[in-house]
C-alpha cells in the first residue's frame, strides 16, 4: 500500500495529487481514512483554487461521503458552480487515481469586509474548562499503532471516548495537514469536525456502528489558536437514523456548528 511516511496527514506530489500517510487511517478499517483529514484537504483545495478571490471567505462546507476514502494516492478537483460579486459556490471532489469519486464538498463563500457592520457576538461562551486545564484522554482502543488517533491531541472538558452521551472535547492537530505547508485555520476546524459522532457516541461502539454519510460545517468566523472544541451530542431514532450536532469553539469563543447524518445499526 503506497502510504507516505511523512510527519503530516498528506504529502503533496503535485498541485492536485496527494499521498496519504498512516496518520489519516481511521479507527474502524486499516485500509480507510478517517473523514476528517480528507474533509480538510477538500477545504484546502477550495482555499487554494486558481483564481480564488482573497475577499471571499468560506462560511459553509457540505460534504457527501460517497464511499470509504482509501489509503491511496488521491486527486482533488475543483470547479466554480456560481460566481458572483458577493457570493460564490465552489465544488471540490476527491478520487483515487483511476477510481470512483469518494468524497465531494460544496463550499459557500461570501464577501468579507472587516469593520463594515457592527459586530454581534454569540451569547454562548466556551463550555467548561479550556484545553490547558484538563489532562489528555486516550482514544478508545484502536488495533494499529499509527492513525488519526495518534495525530490528534484530545482533552475532554466533559465525557470521554469511553463514555456514552454528550461530551465536550478539545482537539489539536499534532502534525500538519500537508507536509512542509502551514496549517490554515480552516484545516484545524475540518480535521476535528468529523469527530462529533465519535466524541458524543450515544450507543456502545462495541455493539453498534454509527457511520456518518455527510458532514456540514457552518462558520461565522475562523478559529484562532491551535485548539478546536466540539461540544457534541448525538440523537438516535429507533429506525436506525441518527444525528450528531457539534457546537464549534476555540479558546476565544464560538465559531459555528457541525452536523452529521448517521446510519446506525447493530454490529454483525
Amino acid at each position: 500500500m503506497p502510504v507516505s511516511e511523512a510527519e503530516a496527514f498528506y504529502e503533496r506530489e503535485a498541485h492536485d495529487r496527494f499521498l496519504p500517510t498512516a496518520y489519516t487511517r481511521g479507527p474502524w478499517d486499516a485500509d480507510s481514512q478517517h473523514a476528517g483529514p480528507p474533509a480538510a484537504l477538500l477545504a484546502l483545495a477550495v482555499e487554494q483554487r486558481p483564481g480564488g478571490r482573497p475577499d471571499l471567505r468560506i462560511v459553509r462546507l457540505t460534504y457527501e461521503i460517497l464511499r470509504p476514502v482509501p489509503l491511496l494516492p488521491l486527486r482533488v478537483r475543483t470547479r466554480v458552480l456560481r460566481a458572483g460579486r458577493k457570493v460564490e459556490l465552489v465544488e471540490a471532489s476527491l478520487a483515487p487515481d483511476g477510481g470512483q469519486e469518494v468524497m465531494r464538498a460544496t463550499a459557500l463563500l461570501m464577501k468579507a469586509a472587516p469593520g463594515s457592520v457592527p459586530e454581534v457576538p454569540p451569547e454562548r461562551q466556551v463550555p467548561g474548562p479550556g484545553p490547558g486545564s484538563v489532562p489528555p484522554k486516550a482514544f478508545f482502543p484502536v488495533p494499529w499503532d499509527q492513525g488519526y488517533h495518534t495525530a490528534m491531541d484530545v482533552s475532554f472538558a466533559a465525557g470521554s471516548f469511553l463514555e456514552t452521551g454528550p461530551a465536550t472535547a478539545w482537539m489539536r492537530m499534532r502534525v500538519p495537514l500537508v507536509a512542509h505547508e502551514e496549517i490554515t485555520p480552516l484545516s484545524r476546524v475540518l480535521t476535528a469536525a468529523d469527530s462529533g459522532n465519535g466524541v458524543s457516541a450515544s450507543l456502545d461502539f462495541r455493539r453498534y456502528v454509527f457511520i456518518n454519510a455527510d458532514l456540514t460545517v457552518s462558520l461565522h468566523r475562523f478559529p484562532e489558536g491551535e485548539w478546536v472544541c466540539l461540544d457534541a451530542r448525538t440523537t438516535v431514532d429507533g429506525a436506525g437514523i441518527g444525528l450528531a450536532e457539534s457546537a464549534l469553539h476555540d479558546e476565544k469563543g464560538p465559531l459555528g456548528r457541525g452536523t452529521q447524518s448517521l446510519y446506525v445499526a447493530e454490529r454483525g
